[in-house]
């Protein structure tokens, strides 16, 4: 054996210390590194076990206030979480870095360094306590502080320890910036508001990487005593307590004497504690869409909508009780939303302010009428300056008649749009074809819905079906994007979704009438309009004045206007020109502007002008000149002309162009079988659709009538015409009361000569219809001046005045 060798002991042998006291010692010495490890071991796992036990109580993953903002970062609105606390989502990135700097300079400044408990603060802590005999610095981490607010404890002891356990456990488990993470989105700032970033909106309206100097010390600070710093209830406390944060700032070097001098001057302002609430309905659609999130992003323009929103307000302050309103407006060239208003009033009972008007099905009126005129365009079927007829006619026993129940007579395309007269667009209709109307429209994203078991008729393009405001938005966006309708979009991720509608020359013929026609009130040659946007704007208004419309679109932008009741109860005397279309304009005089806005869309290649002639609607340089009754400049597309369209059940004759001979000296006409010589003379007529003939001027009427067939010529049959008379009262009679009765005249009218069906329009306005013979039985309470028309099937008419007395 060797002397000083280490013996070594057998396997399984139990350990047992030498009796003499140096040996014990120096076993002691050789087993301490191995006493150290096991022990250290043993104290891990006892320490591994109660965290599997004693979990940190680390918040869920999903449990912020779910915050809908607009494209710039500004919280719309705020959906609390299940305990009604408002907590946005924050970190050390989106929060300014004064604030950082500030907490962590007056909370906890070795914050990076300790394990979660700094020894040097509690010694300090405590010694302060005893040597003044009260708290002067709690000696509390940021670390034990996200530990109190995860799991609050009484302020004892017992508790204090639990807390110093708990914030090493949290730095087991969390990075430094995890941890100042959880700081930041749940230190409590009053009432319900937890976490920096939903405090500075609560208290300053602004987001938290905006602070001030100032504002940043003030929000470090507030946490401390919540309820006694409040600064929209104790703001001078909140001042001294603010103030002390600066100091020490600069005591530490961090900030200049500068800048805090200024810092201190700033007052303590804050709002009253409010969560955001705007654009409300639209927030909480996107919140159903996607449930779980804790931020999403909307397109919206936060001023934008706030200053719509107020304006909203005041607009319909103005109207009848339970009047709301909609409006939506929208980025043409993403088709992004940038103010959605679904209400006039959000939360409103009178006025439905739950119910979001932007995606309701209701009857929308004359809105869809521009988009049959583009397809007729795009047809061939007109032109811009196209005679159209506004007179009484039947489509397959549909009668439509006008707003006002007058007729105008002749009218061009431009005009009949711009005028929104029904009789002319439900004949292009007819002629497009509803369904395949339809048809078009759903392609384009503008679903339309009728009711159960029936098909797209010519009622829906004066609003018999149902449609939505953005679905009309997007549609009318088509007449500023080369005829692509959009859906619109809410939100950045939202997928683009374009359809074409309309060609881009029709689309441009379109947006070119409905921008010509000026604003109510104003003429073109008063107002100085060169900067203003040129703005292509249609109204409607349903059945029963139940909705009112307004739509418009720009280069920029296309904004839509719903004004009515959500219960569908009627507004009589409210209708889309009178009460939505004053709204449209100020919505466009609030929305931002740059150069060239006011200027023209460019000119499509497709489209090209011509000098066109009525009653043939063809070009100038295409027919004779005695045929051209009135010139006009009109837009054409790939330089056709379409002609005036054919009559509809004519009989007596249909617009057209007849060539005759005369007599150079008479003017008779002539036959080809005369029995005397004649010096014969070529002549065109120009024929007038026979519905226009009571609107004609004499000149027109004369220049459309064939002359009297000379006496030595034999018939030629062009002569026949139904021949049609008024009976009842004579031209320029005077209609007086009855000796001693208070009630108006009433007579009996018959149209003498007809067969078929007879419409009768007073004054311009249909009053009735008869067959053949029967009589009209009518009273006249209105004094003066009456014209009374009557006008066959056929086309034969009659016409003539007489005076009501007084």
């Amino acid at each position: 054996m060797v002397r000083g060798a280490p013996v070594a002991e057998p396997a399984g042998a139990a350990t047992v210390l030498p009796a003499d006291g140096a040996a014990r010692n120096g076993w002691l010495r050789r087993r301490a590194p191995a006493l150290l490890r096991w022990s250290t071991v043993a104290l891990l796992l006892s320490l591994l076990a109660l965290d599997l036990v004693f979990p940190p109580p680390l918040p869920e993953a999903r449990d912020h206030a779910t915050l809908v903002t607009a494209r710039d970062g500004t919280p719309l609105r705020a959906f609390a979480d299940a305990d009604g606390v408002w907590r946005y989502p924050a970190s050390e990135a989106s929060v300014s870095p004064l604030y950082v700097e500030a907490l962590l300079a007056y909370e906890d400044r070795w914050f990076r360094r300790h394990p979660g408990v700094n020894p040097v603060a509690l010694l300090r802590a405590a010694r302060q306590a005893a040597t003044s005999g009260r708290i002067v610095s709690g000696g509390s981490t940021l670390t034990m502080q996200v530990a109190r607010i995860l799991e609050p404890h009484p302020r004892t002891l017992p508790g204090k320890l639990r807390q110093m356990l708990r914030a090493i456990q949290l730095e087991a488990h969390l990075s430094k910036d995890e941890i100042l993470t959880l700081y930041l989105e749940r230190a409590p700032f009053g009432g319900t508001i937890e976490g920096v970033e939903a405090a500075s909106w609560a208290y300053l309206g602004k987001p938290a990487a905006r602070l001030s100097h100032a504002e940043a010390a003030l929000l470090a600070v507030l946490p401390q005593a919540p309820t006694r710093l409040r600064p929209d209830r104790e703001p001078e406390a909140a001042r001294r307590a603010r103030d002390k944060v600066l100091e020490r700032m600069v005591a530490s070097g961090r900030w200049s004497r500068a800048d805090v001098d200024d810092a201190l001057i700033e007052p303590v302002v804050a709002r009253a504690l409010q969560p955001p609430l705007s654009a409300a309905l639209l927030a909480q659609r996107l919140r159903a869409r996607d449930p779980h999130a804790e931020r999403i992003e909307s397109t919206i323009d936060a001023a934008l909508q706030r200053t719509l929103e107020e304006r909203l307000t005041a607009y319909v302050s103005q109207l009848p009780e339970r009047t709301s309103a909609a409006l939506l407006v929208v980025d043409n060239e993403r088709m992004e939303a940038r103010a959605y208003l679904g209400t006039a009033a959000f939360g409103d009972a009178a006025r439905l302010g739950h119910v979001d008007m932007v995606r309701a099905w209701r009857s929308p009126g004359s809105t869809l009428k521009p988009f049959v005129y583009g397809m007729a365009l795009d047809d061939g079927l007109v032109h811009s300056q196209s005679l159209l007829l506004d007179a009484p006619q039947s489509f397959g026993g549909y009668r439509p008649g006008n707003f006002d129940a007058a007729f105008n007579g002749p009218v061009s395309v431009a005009d009949a749009l711009r005028l929104s007269l029904n009789v002319p667009a439900v004949d292009l209709l007819d002629r497009v074809g509803p369904a395949r109307f339809a048809a078009r429209l759903d392609h384009a994203g503008i679903g339309l819905r009728f009711p159960r078991g029936t098909r797209p008729n010519l009622t829906l393009i004066l609003g018999g079906t149902g449609a939505r405001l953005e679905d009309l938005v997007g549609a009318h966006a088509a007449l500023s994007r080369g005829g692509i309708a959009g859906r619109v979009r809410y939100a950045a991720d939202d997928p683009v979704v374009d359809r074409r509608l309309l060609s881009p020359g029709s689309a441009w013929v379109v947006h070119e009438i409905l921008a010509a026609n000026p604003r109510p009130g104003e003429r073109a040659d008063t107002f100085d309009t060169g900067r203003r946007q040129r703005v292509a704007w249609k109204t409607g208004t349903s059945y029963g004045y139940r909705d009112a419309w307004a739509l418009g679109t720009t280069r920029r932008y296309t904004v839509g206007v719903w004004v009515g009741r959500p219960d569908g109860t009627p507004l009589p005397g409210q209708y889309g020109a009178v009460t939505a279309l004053p709204l449209l304009f100020e919505v466009f005089d609030s929305l931002p502007q740059r150069a060239g806005d006011g200027a023209r869309l460019p000119q499509p290649a497709s489209v090209s002008g011509r000098t066109v002639c009525w009653p043939l609607g063809t070009a100038l340089e295409d027919q004779p000149e005695d045929a051209c009754r009135r010139r006009m400049d009109a837009w054409v597309l790939d330089g056709a002309v379409p002609p005036t369209l054919p009559e509809r059940e004519a009989r007596s004759w249909s617009a057209g162009l007849e060539r005759i001979e005369v007599d150079a000296t008479s003017g008779r006409r002539l036959s080809a079988d005369c029995s005397a010589a004649h010096e014969r003379e070529p002549r065109h007529i120009a024929r007038w659709p026979a519905l226009a003939s009571p609107w004609l001027g004499a000149a027109d009427r004369a220049a459309a009538r064939l002359p009297p067939l000379a006496p030595d010529c034999a018939d030629d049959g062009r002569g026949a015409a139904l021949a049609l008379r008024i009976e009842g009262v004579n031209d320029g009679a005077l209609l007086l009361r009855a000796p001693g009765s208070a009630k108006p005249p009433r007579l009996a009218l018959r149209a003498v000569g007809a067969e078929g069906e007879v419409q009768w329009l007073l004054n311009g306005r249909l009053v009735g219809r008869t067959r053949g013979g029967q009589p009209l039985w009518r009273e006249f309470p209105e004094a003066g001046r009456q014209q009374l028309t009557a006008l066959a099937e056929g086309g034969a008419w009659a016409s003539l005045a007489f005076d009501v007395a007084p």
